[in-house]
This record gives structure tokens, C-alpha cells and sequence, in this order.
């Protein structure tokens, strides 16, 4: 694709997303939240963020959830929720971090979505994550060893999305650009 202006690569994902949900894929901290909601207002379309509806769904936080049901309660509603968000489309959905280790789900958002990996090093999601308190899986002695041990076992099943953006240290905009150019270029090869 030649440069397009960010202009342009807003019109042509309005113009080729139809019902498809952008669903945003990614380690906590890797910024699934905080920059769906700009992209989100950027492309004019609805955000919904599938930990906040899961949720509202179980009248618990997730912390929640994982203490008083476990991870596989917690990840049976999640795959639940996101299927029934995906009707919703179009819409930027940000997932949890486990999400997208679900076949179901990746098959899913294939079908009614298109998946972005926000990807982030290490340092970077330390660095955020450290920030807000809360993170189930991290409640560990050694949260840094837990989040190599995530990307270990995640970075190779988030791979599969259909886009990867590098989420790093940079003005918010910046990354949503990113993702507007990498989305316009994707619908442009794929459509």
C-alpha cells in the first residue's frame, strides 16, 4: 500500500469493515483499553471493553471472579461474552489478556471480527502494569518471572491475529494511527 494519509485509511476502513468488530488482542498493559477507546472515537464507532461487560454480567470485579470462582469459571463467561459482543459489531472490542488463547473465541472473531495484537515488551508492560494494582495474575511474588511466563506461552498464539501493531512509548495517537494504517492496509489485501 502506498503512504495513504490517515484520512484515507479512516475511509477505507468504513468503507470495507461492514458488521466486522476490530477486536484488540494483547498482554494486560499492553494498552487494549486505553487506546480502543481513541481508536474507537478516531473511527466513530462504538468501544466495549469484554473484562467491564463480563463484569456487569456477573454483578463481580474480575479480581472477583478468579478468587471466589477461579480461572475457569472466569474464562467460560468470558468466551461467552465476547461471542455475544461480536453480534454487535462494528465496534473496537478490547479483550482480556487470556482471551485469545480460546480456539472458540479466535474462530469466532474470525468470523466477525478482525484481530489486532497490540504487542509490547517487557519492560513497557512492567512498567504500565505496575501502575494499576489488580491484575489477577499477578497477585504472585514475582510478577515479572509470571509476565514472561504470559508471553511465553501468549506471544506465539497472538501472532495468528490478522494485524500486529507495536504498542511501545508514545503518544496515544501515534499507536492509533498505527493501527488505523495497519487495518487500511489488511481490508486493502484481504477484501
Amino acid at each position: 500500500m502506498t503512504h495513504r494519509s490517515i484520512k484515507e485509511c479512516t475511509g477505507i476502513i468504513k468503507s470495507r469493515l461492514g458488521e466486522r468488530s476490530i477486536v484488540l488482542v494483547g498482554l494486560m498493559g499492553a494498552g487494549k483499553t486505553t487506546i480502543g477507546r481513541r481508536l474507537a472515537r478516531r473511527l466513530d464507532i462504538p468501544f466495549a471493553d469484554a473484562d467491564r461487560e463480563i463484569e456487569k454480567a456477573a454483578g463481580k470485579t474480575v479480581q472477583e471472579i478468579f478468587d471466589e470462582d477461579g480461572e475457569e469459571f472466569f474464562r467460560s463467561g468470558e468466551r461467552r461474552v465476547i461471542a455475544r459482543l461480536l453480534d454487535n459489531g462494528p465496534q473496537v472490542l478490547a479483550t482480556g489478556g487470556g482471551a485469545w488463547m480460546s480456539g472458540e473465541t479466535r474462530a469466532k472473531v474470525a468470523e466477525k471480527g478482525i484481530s489486532v495484537w497490540l504487542r509490547a515488551d517487557l519492560d513497557i508492560l512492567m512498567e504500565r502494569v505496575s501502575r494499576r494494582p489488580g491484575r489477577p495474575l499477578l497477585q504472585n511474588p514475582d510478577p515479572r518471572a509470571v509476565m514472561e511466563k504470559l508471553m511465553n506461552e501468549r506471544y506465539p498464539v497472538y501472532e495468528q491475529a490478522d494485524v500486529t501493531v507495536e504498542s511501545r512509548n508514545a503518544p496515544h495517537q501515534t499507536i492509533v494511527s498505527d493501527i488505523i494504517r495497519a487495518l487500511a492496509a489488511w481490508l486493502e489485501e484481504n477484501q
